[in-house]
């Protein structure tokens, strides 16, 4: 995919539509309980948003907390959910940013694509997904129940 195709930037997290956010986390109250403290990055192709990420800052500690990361579905599978990541850690390096954390399902397509991109398995947290949601969340038939932690390091790269 050509630099030329599309656009990551940083933007206002009141400026990501709840329509994409909900792609990757299903509960509006999950979403509203870490939006207010995230920054925003977009994927935009021909200036229309194609994906939307939220990421917290600790600026002080030098790390941040990735929570949400999502591709419009006429997008996905086209690379955009790859160069957002990508150009996301890279823009958060260039700002001091040494590690990154995030909280995943502990299988399916999710998984694999954080550990393309370098991130790494670094705990579990048990039940995690039947203590904090509402309605049960399942993928390819199988309920998520445990979250796994992941963590990704700019001197690991």
């Amino acid at each position: 995919m050509s630099s030329s195709m599309f656009d990551v930037r940083e933007v206002k997290q009141t400026e990501l539509p709840l329509d994409i956010l909900l792609i990757a986390d299903p509960e509006e109250a999950a979403i509203n309980a870490y939006r207010e403290r995230c920054i925003g990055f977009a994927v935009y192709m021909q200036g229309a948003l194609v994906g939307a990420l939220l990421v917290e800052v600790d600026a002080k500690q030098r790390s941040a907390e990735l929570f949400n990361i999502a591709i419009y579905d006429e997008f996905q599978g086209k690379g955009f959910g790859g160069v957002l990541l990508s150009e996301t850690l890279a823009l958060l390096s260039q700002k001091g940013i040494d590690s990154v954390e995030l909280g995943t399902g502990t299988f399916g397509y999710q998984l694999s694509f954080y550990q393309k991109h370098g991130f790494r398995v670094d705990s579990v947290v048990k039940n995690f997904f039947l203590d904090n949601y509402d309605e049960p969340i399942f993928e390819h038939g199988i309920q998520h129940k445990d979250m796994l932690r992941l963590i990704w390091r700019s001197n690991d790269q």
